[in-house]
């Protein structure tokens, strides 16, 4: 390589890849910034991520242009960011882009005074267009700094007033109408002929759809549950899911679910685990079970570490293509699976339906194998088994293609998105595996992600942790432990959640608003962000706040109760408003207009299909010998009580089955 610069010696993979730029790149650290302020020049905050597409384009037409390369050098201070890795710098300085551009993306581009304040930025430049707004930078520096100092002051206001909650809401009645309202409004977007939202891009948003189903079965709403069911299936048949491979794509470019943006995320692919074993326990389709076994199969092959986490992502490129290892031509298939198997052409729509591009097809279905195999005359069991034994035969001839790259840093927050996954899946097919999966990540993140006072790491790549946590570690992991403990009653679960909510409140939570902040209290970015809006992932305020209301309820800490309902006060006003932005928090309402039933072992033990069964309700479940503050019950059996009354003990899990399937209202 003719050039090396101080990015070589980074673990981040998206870091590495430009790592031999002719860009005078550094990493994000306090000697860079020291160095901006001691040469008092510039600096441009660059963000991206390993699997971004038009990262590597304009990395190609810019960053590996000698001349531009030159320009930078003598003129800025280049710091290049993975923002998975640090999700802290990318908030501020893509709010800062949003305020000035009014919108956002990576390749994030931010160029700020050397303490860091914005003073411009935007997304993806052409080479000359960058070319250009570098050399205006300059000039403008030069000439008019005093008005360039002052916009400064202006913007970082902005940023630090931006989703910040200061002075809590009052806590008022939480009402029902307030859930109609969303979904009413909400219903004016929705694509009656091809799922979800009526733009495109389109994106899974799985929390979206979850809070959907949930809103439909409780309401008994047939127009919801039907649109629900058609963008489950209208992504499940669609070039965004790998049909062979398992897993989904990031988004689809289109209104179709065709044409897939084509890196695949461990945070979407978890949460959409979690959606289609939901959508199961529901519609009973068994489709869905194919997609969520194939899924994990994925996940298994190609993205598991040694160590029981997973890896971030999948490129979206290989050999320079977008695309390229994912596409067909007819003759491809054939050659792969034998001209006797033509009916895989017309199964996957190697036709005009599928064409994309320059004799490419993307593989993609036009209704479920249930009703291809009825049309064609075929048993389901039997048609199962040949479109397994096909899709094994298209996997093993994609196999010997050039893959995409894999970004092998395991990030804490995305693994506990894929415990409840895993854990969704185990509920709702009863599949050990599962389980087995779930738990394994839980000891990686308790054994190897926190450090010696007990905080959490946000990364690990190749066995090293780095990075502390952030509010979406210690929510995700909160979350994810919760729910490992409901599933096994294993006592060190529960014991974690309730340590690293003790952190939370420590380091993290505003004492007025309990709202919690980004990053803990020792930050040292030019503003502590709050995260409000659900978007591809859940806030992890509205994460926090449905732990809070879990961790309330299991340890009768009214404190941490209160905490969560004074959050949901804090954006209850408006959330109709923008429903697809609050979801989770749609769903957290939910829990305070629905009974919540609190059910507590007495010197009882249960098999884990005894506790599979019960977790399929709306319970708070748990041992009383592992609340030793809690009261305790003198009768030993089973004891179910609401929030105002105990009910007499029962003395087996069908009795408590047989009561809450004519009382439970979740």
């Amino acid at each position: 390589m003719t050039h090396t610069n101080a990015l070589i010696h980074e673990s981040s993979l998206y870091l590495q890849q430009h790592a031999h730029n002719p860009v005078d790149w550094y990493p994000w650290s306090e000697e860079t910034w020291e160095l901006a302020r001691r040469l008092n020049r510039p600096v441009l905050v660059s963000i991206g991520y390993s699997a971004c597409h038009w990262c590597h384009v304009m990395e190609h037409e810019s960053f590996e242009n000698e001349e531009v390369a030159a320009f930078m050098n003598a003129h800025f201070i280049n710091i290049k960011v993975d923002r998975e890795e640090r999700p802290d710098v990318d908030q501020v300085y893509m709010t800062a882009v949003q305020l000035m551009t009014e919108k956002g993306g990576w390749p994030l581009n931010c160029f700020t005074l050397p303490d860091g304040r914005p003073i411009y930025g935007g997304t993806y430049f052409p080479r000359e267009q960058w070319l250009s707004v570098l050399k205006s930078l300059v000039t403008t520096l030069e000439k008019d700094f005093s008005r360039v100092e002052e916009y400064a002051v202006r913007l970082q206001d902005g940023i630090v007033q931006s989703d910040l909650i200061d002075v809590p809401q009052a806590i008022l009645d939480f009402s029902e109408e307030k859930l109609h309202e969303m979904v009413v409004r909400w219903s004016r977007s929705f694509d009656r002929m091809e799922g979800g939202d009526a733009r495109a891009p389109k994106f899974p948003l799985p929390n979206n759809y979850v809070f959907l189903l949930r809103y439909s079965q409780l309401f008994k709403d047939e127009k919801t549950t039907a649109h629900v069911r058609l963008t489950l299936d209208k992504m499940a048949f669609g070039g965004i899911y790998d049909q062979i491979g398992g897993g989904f794509a990031r988004y689809s470019v289109d209104m179709l679910w065709k044409v897939p943006h084509f890196e695949k995320m461990l945070y979407d692919n978890a949460q959409l685990l979690s959606l289609y074993s939901k959508a199961f326990a529901t519609f009973k389709t068994p489709h869905y079970q194919h997609l969520v076994r194939q899924t994990v199969d994925w996940l298994s092959r190609e993205m598991q570490a040694e160590n029981g986490a997973y890896y971030s992502a999948m490129d979206a490129d290989s050999e320079g293509e977008e695309g390229k290892f994912y596409c067909w031509t007819p003759e491809e298939v054939l050659a792969a699976v034998g001209r006797e198997e033509s009916w895989v052409l017309d199964y996957y729509n190697v036709n005009e339906r599928g064409y994309w591009e320059e004799g490419k097809y993307i593989l993609l279905c036009k209704q479920s194998p249930e009703q291809f195999a009825k049309e064609k005359g075929l048993a389901l069991s039997s048609f199962y088994e040949k479109l397994e034994r096909v899709n094994a035969q298209l996997l093993s001839d994609r196999n010997n293609r050039v893959a995409p790259g894999v970004d092998k840093k395991c990030l804490t927050s995305w693994n506990a998105l894929l415990m409840v996954g895993l854990l969704d899946a185990y509920l709702a097919f009863g599949e050990e595996e599962y389980l087995i999966r779930a738990r394994k990540i839980g000891v990686w993140i308790a054994n190897e992600q926190r450090n010696d006072t007990g905080k959490l790491w946000h990364v690990n790549t190749n066995g090293s942790p780095s990075v502390n946590g952030f509010l979406e570690d210690y929510a995700a992991v909160i979350q994810a432990m919760i729910r490992l403990y409901q599933a096994t009653l294993e006592e060190q679960w529960i014991q974690l959640a309730h340590d690293l909510t003790t952190i939370v409140v420590r380091d993290f939570q505003n004492a007025e608003s309990k709202m919690c902040y980004f990053t803990s209290s020792d930050s040292q970015l030019i503003a502590r962000k709050m995260e409000l809006n659900d978007n591809v992932i859940p806030a992890s305020n509205s994460i926090m706040a449905h732990n809070f209301w879990m961790m309330g309820h299991y340890f009768q800490n009214p404190e941490w109760t209160k905490s969560a309902k004074q959050m949901l006060a804090n954006v209850y006003d408006g959330m109709e408003r923008y429903a697809s932005g609050y979801s989770n928090w749609g769903l957290l309402l939910v829990e305070n207009l629905v009974p919540n039933f609190e059910l507590t072992l007495t010197d009882v033990d249960l098999s884990l299909e005894e506790l599979r069964v019960l977790n399929t309700f709306n319970l708070v479940i748990r041992k009383e010998a592992h609340f030793p503050n809690l009261p305790t019950y003198p009768e030993k059996g089973l004891h179910l009580c609401t929030e105002s009354a105990c009910l007499p003990v029962f003395k087996s899990v069908q009795e408590v089955v047989q009561f809450l399937q004519t009382n439970d209202r979740s």
